[in-house]
């Protein structure tokens, strides 16, 4: 009988040693447990501040080409006109040029017969008409405003201003023409300031220039070479 009380408080006490030692257990793997969860949640709150800080403001989001609110343009290519060569509407002339393997094609003035003319409707309105003739082997395009410079006796040269007036599409297949003009007031008091003896031209987009006499017969122009305009080129058809 006694021999069976000591053994059961021996199992009493084994019981609960083990008891101790699953509670240790446990309360260890909890706090591990515990540790990682702390430590993930620290790393995914750190990569969530670092994306955000990252990020610009809903507002100033923009995609790339697109047109800001505060005014900037990115527009590019043909829709913003600019001037290019001497005298030549580059953005027009692009839009009626002829195409080369891709490529926009002007009349080269080396391929260009250039000629004036005396083509007053009046005697009070001076008209002075240029033309040009594709020489060349290929289509090309005189789209735009000629640069236009007379010569006086004096051997001084002055520019000629452009008219208002829009440039129109002007493509020329070889043996074809094309026609600008200047305009002026004349004067017929006799009393002229100008003595004009000379054009010189440089067809649209080029920069090679052609010297022409002023033409016989033509009106004294009256006030200054300021007083001359020049037109946009079109075809004769």
């Amino acid at each position: 009988m006694k021999y069976t009380r000591t053994a059961a408080v021996a199992a009493v006490g084994m019981a609960a040693a083990l008891s101790l030692t699953a509670c240790g257990s446990g309360s260890s793997s909890g706090t591990n447990s515990s540790a990682k969860g702390a430590s993930s949640s620290s790393g995914s709150s750190g990569s969530s501040a670092s994306s955000e800080s990252a990020a610009p403001p809903a507002g100033n989001a923009q995609s790339p080409g697109s047109t800001s609110d505060s005014g900037g343009d990115t527009r590019t290519g043909n829709d913003v006109k600019t001037d290019s060569g001497k005298g030549a509407d580059s953005g027009a002339a692009a839009k009626g040029a002829s195409q080369t393997a891709g490529k926009v094609t002007f009349c080269k003035t080396g391929n260009l017969a250039i000629s004036a003319v005396d083509a007053a409707p009046d005697k009070t309105e001076g008209r002075i008409d240029i033309t040009m003739v594709n020489r060349g082997s290929t289509t090309c395009s005189v789209t735009g405003f000629a640069g236009v410079d007379i010569t006086d006796a004096d051997h001084t040269t002055s520019p000629i201003e452009r008219g208002h007036a829009q440039p129109r599409i002007t493509v020329l297949k070889p043996g074809e023409a094309a026609i600008f003009n200047l305009a002026y007031p004349i004067d017929n008091s006799g009393n002229s300031l100008t003595s004009p003896t000379k054009l010189l031209v440089t067809p649209p987009n080029e920069t090679h220039t052609v010297t022409l006499k002023w033409p016989a017969g033509a009106g004294a122009i009256k006030g200054a070479y300021t007083d001359v305009q020049v037109y946009p080129t079109h075809t004769t058809k």
